[in-house]
């Protein structure tokens, strides 16, 4: 996946000004109707154009909020400590969940990454089939945005599948 993959007609300020917006009610929104806008969605893509499709259409719309998140809540300057520490707190400041690293290999790129208490998954009835599409877009945006990089991200366990944690294989691609 890479930029050209998506579209150029979107932007961090088409969010709107939530603190205006949101004066009384406030920021924060259950995961349940989070998971009921994504699950809906993903159940209308595959109904229309299979499940393959659906999920590579989540794949790209996670990238290109990867890429947003990134240029616009991450600081990018640092080393590739300050960025994963970074990283880690903004995750956990947004409520998307705990990133962890389990294996780095910094020359190649390489990372094995896991993500508990996930917003996408935990929780969810296993049925022996990873479901996190959408944040193995976000994380290739993410790490696209700090190293100009592009990078292919697959999940290898979810909760889904019976594992209590997200663990994703993150590689920098081959250009």
């Amino acid at each position: 996946m890479n930029r050209k993959d998506i579209p150029e007609d979107f932007d961090w300020k088409s969010l709107g000004d939530l603190s205006e917006g949101r004066k009384t009610i406030g920021l924060d929104l259950p995961v349940i109707v989070y998971r009921l806008f994504q699950y809906t969605i993903k159940s209308v893509l595959a109904m229309d154009y299979g499940e393959e499709r659906a999920c590579d259409i989540l794949r790209r719309a996670g990238y290109l909020a990867g890429l947003q998140f990134a240029q616009n809540v991450l600081d990018l300057s640092g080393d590739l400590d300050y960025f994963i520490a970074h990283l880690t707190e903004k995750l956990k400041e947004y409520k998307i969940g705990y990133l962890y690293v389990e294996k780095a290999d910094i020359e190649k790129l390489s990372f094995v990454l896991t993500v508990s208490e996930d917003l996408d998954c935990s929780g969810l009835p296993v049925t022996d089939e990873t479901v996190c599409d959408y944040d193995e877009g976000f994380i290739s945006g993410i790490m696209e945005a700090y190293t100009g990089k592009p990078f292919m991200v697959k999940e290898i366990d979810c909760w889904a599948t019976g594992d209590r944690t997200c663990r994703f294989q993150v590689d920098a691609e081959s250009i």
